[in-house]
């Protein structure tokens, strides 16, 4: 975020109407200024909200319009989202935002859904600023803050204490969120004060028992753990140091009546053993600071903080239980699916959304495709598309598959994806199914695979007058991998060079030259390139749309959105994929208002180029639609074909310089001869339309709660295990490499020499 301030108007309990140009305007509620900096965290926006606009936290969702667009809605889910908004409004005193929620906010129901008590009143602030010299002031001031009902008190002391000592304990960290832990830890040595200590309740008690424990670190067992008593000793062999609490009935206070302060186990066996609401509370406030935290870092802060040692499983256990409160439940989200597939139709009409679960209830795949991405893909875009898959990197190990089209400035379109529980054929050939019914069209597509998928017979199974080619940057992936030596001539750092130049070549012989320079360099990698039938990679001989040039990966957008939000629970996944699509569609839509020429700029410059090296041409007439150009070398222009001699026109759909020279000649518009594709109204025309986002999509309003919990109850899939290709197209984005094993006896890939099984 930039410096400075931004103040918020927040309205609410308006509603939005759409005018005639497909616009939105939000009439009736109210709106109140809530300022906001560069340091200010959406969990503290959300809460302030919330409390101001009485809004149930869970269902609370802000939504703003982008600058100068107000027909999309963007929604504030995180730290990062806020981050953007702040950036598209700098330099603005003010900025917009609508906030949506059920109504009634209630700061017990908050406290037990997220344990937290974030934004604590005056009096915890005063308390926790306070040096340890003042604690039996501070057990004084926690009944003024904590004083309930006797209602309320009796029913918590019957029903909210679990035997575990998880449910409706403090949250740690947002208590103390003004301390350091050394700070922290100073003040917790007076947790316990011995024997008269009141309390609460006895999760209170608990609570204040194992900060005791972490801060003078030793470990401690219970012998009684119940609702209305409990007691406990230390947990070393011998040691003296014991409790013995329980609830005084007529005091209404939970008390310590017998303690033994003196530890007799020596230094080296104190240990403090957390309780997991305690190691949820530390690391959601780790996560607060940054999202992304490895279990491995959140150990070391630990032990050096609260010198408390942890193995992985406790931290992982620990960092799920924070994301849950932090996030929402993984399991609940699958069980919002229905009614977010039915409100996103709903906003969406003309859009394929199929949801599909099994015999036993568990989630198998979900079928999206907008009526915007596919009237952008009929409309504006070459029938050309990509087909591959990334994973969610969920714990369910779910697969998002995707078939994306190329815009006419060879950028990324979405055109439709698909959630999956396995990928195999089957789900495959499903995808492609609902594929077809969704882009049903006359054209002839070109779609273009890993060819390590096998999708080659699917595709032209279900697609009638299909063309399949292989993806060149996986091909070339593959070719990088299986390099063997030894390397002759130019050397290895030739041949992904000439691997593309045979793949780009229009013509068969220029095809052949470039493989031979790979033959010189590697006879091995020369063969292994010609055991691909050249008709499905090869410019030259493959029969549908051009694609050879594209060598990026079309489905690394796809995996760097999952990469900012991949600990999130699926309906926040989702959400955030149709916000980067979103956002996309409006971005480009917005450059395009700016051109001013036939051509989309990057066309529009090639043609230019190719302009200027017409001027040195000459062009002899053979009849009204054959000509013969010449140069350094001549050639032959087919004005009927829209095609010349040296293969370019056709394969980029621009004419070349020799065709230009024609038009100049002849006095044709040199527009008119190239493809519809590279035109700014067909551009315009692929992001015309917008994908409607879902309001409240974390938890359905309060008048569809009853039709949502009589819905099909979904549960999350059984997959166990993440596609090896996933995880190295992950290590690819973070920069990690992995090295290949190569045999230095027998030169083979995989093993040592040690393990080598050729004899001598």
């Amino acid at each position: 975020m930039g410096k400075g301030k931004l103040i918020l108007i927040c309205q609410s309990g308006g509603e939005f109407v759409t005018k005639d140009d497909g616009s939105l305007s939000y009439d009736g509620g109210e709106a109140n200024a809530v300022a906001i900096n560069p340091e200010t965290h959406f969990g503290d926006l959300k809460l302030k909200l919330a409390e101001l606009l009485n809004l149930e936290y869970k269902s609370l969702s802000v939504k703003y319009f982008l600058p100068g667009n107000k027909q999309t809605l963007i929604t504030i889910c995180n730290d990062k989202d806020l981050k953007r908004m702040f950036d598209f409004h700098e330099g603005s005193v003010t900025a917009d935002v609508f906030v949506i929620g059920t109504s009634g906010f209630d700061r017990e129901a908050f406290a037990i859904e997220t344990g937290s008590t974030d934004a604590p009143t005056a009096a915890v602030t005063k308390t926790v600023r306070k040096t340890k010299k003042m604690a039996p002031r501070r057990k004084r001031m926690r009944k003024d803050y904590l004083t309930e009902s006797d209602d309320d008190m009796e029913e918590e002391r019957d029903t909210s204490a679990g035997l575990d000592g998880t449910n409706g304990a403090l949250d740690v960290a947002s208590e103390f969120n003004n301390l350091s832990p050394e700070e922290m830890v100073a003040m917790w040595k007076d947790s316990i004060t011995g024997v008269g200590q009141e309390f609460k309740s006895v999760i209170e008690f608990r609570d204040a028992l194992q900060r005791f424990s972490i801060a003078h670190r030793f470990r401690y067992k219970f012998k009684k753990n119940e609702t209305s008593r409990a007691s406990g000793m230390c947990a070393a062999e011998g040691c003296s140091w014991s409790f013995y609490a329980s609830w005084v009935p007529s005091e209404r206070v939970f008390k310590i009546k017998k303690m033994n302060e003196t530890h007799t186990c020596g230094e080296s066996s104190k240990t403090a053993h957390p309780t997991k609401n305690w190691l949820v509370s530390i690391i959601k406030d780790k996560l607060r600071e940054s999202p992304h935290h490895k279990p491995k870092e959140i150990s070391k802060s630990i032990l050096r903080d609260f010198g408390v040692t942890l193995n992985y499983s406790q931290v992982y256990r620990g960092i799920e239980g924070a994301r849950e409160q932090l996030q929402g439940s993984y399991k609940e989200a699958y069980n919002q699916l229905p009614w977010f597939c039915d409100k996103l139709l709903e906003a969406n009409p003309g859009s394929f959304i199929k949801l599909v679960i099994d015999n036993d209830k568990k989630f198998q795949r979900l079928f999206i495709s907008f009526d915007a991405s596919i009237h952008g893909f009929q409309n504006g875009c070459r029938p050309l598309l990509f087909l591959d898959s990334t994973s969610l990197r969920s714990k369910y190990h779910e697969i998002l598959l995707t078939a994306t089209a190329l815009d006419g400035d060879d950028c990324i379109f979405p055109v439709a994806f698909a959630i999956v529980d396995t990928e195999n054929d089957d789900s495959w050939n499903w995808f492609l199914e609902e594929l077809r019914s969704a882009v049903s069209s006359s054209r002839s597509i070109t779609f273009v695979s890993d060819k390590q998928k096998g999708l080659m017979e699917s595709v032209l199974k279900i697609f009638e007058n299909a063309h399949h080619g292989y993806s060149i940057y996986h091909l070339l992936d593959d070719f990088m991998k299986n390099l063997k030596g030894p390397f002759h001539g130019e050397g290895k750092g030739s041949l992904p060079v000439n691997f593309l130049a045979a793949a780009c070549a229009a013509r068969l012989d220029s095809f052949r030259m470039s493989a031979e320079q790979v033959k010189k360099v590697s006879s091995n990698a020369f063969d292994w390139m010609m055991q691909i039938a050249p008709e499905y990679w090869t410019n030259a001989a493959f029969k549908g749309e051009s694609y050879q040039h594209i060598t990026f990966d079309v489905a690394e957008s796809y995996a760097n959105w999952i990469e900012e939000v991949w600990e999130l629970p699926l309906i926040q996944k989702l959400e955030r994929l149709l916000c980067k699509m979103t956002e996309m569609i409006n971005n480009r839509r917005m450059n395009s208002s700016g051109w001013f020429t036939k051509l989309i700029p990057s066309r529009e410059q090639l043609v230019k180029d190719a302009s200027r090296r017409a001027h040195y041409l000459k062009v002899l007439f053979s009849s009204d639609t054959l000509f013969e150009v010449q140069g350094d070398s001549t050639h032959v222009v087919d004005m009927n074909k829209r095609d010349c001699s040296c293969l370019v026109w056709k394969a980029t759909g621009l004419p070349c310089h020799h065709a230009i020279a024609v038009f100049n000649s002849t006095g044709r518009n040199v527009y008119d001869y190239c493809s519809s594709y590279f035109t700014v109204d067909s551009y315009r025309s692929t992001y015309s339309k917008s994908i409607n986002l879902v309001e409240a999509i974390f938890k359905p309003p309060a008048k569809e709660k009853a039709s949502v919990e009589e819905a099909e109850q979904v549960l999350p899939p059984s997959s166990t295990r993440t596609p090896t290709t996933h995880q190295k197209r992950r290590r690819k984005i973070l920069g990690i490499e992995h090295r290949t094993v190569t045999c230095t006896k027998c030169k083979g890939i995989g093993h040592n020499k040690l393990s080598c099984k050729e004899t001598s």
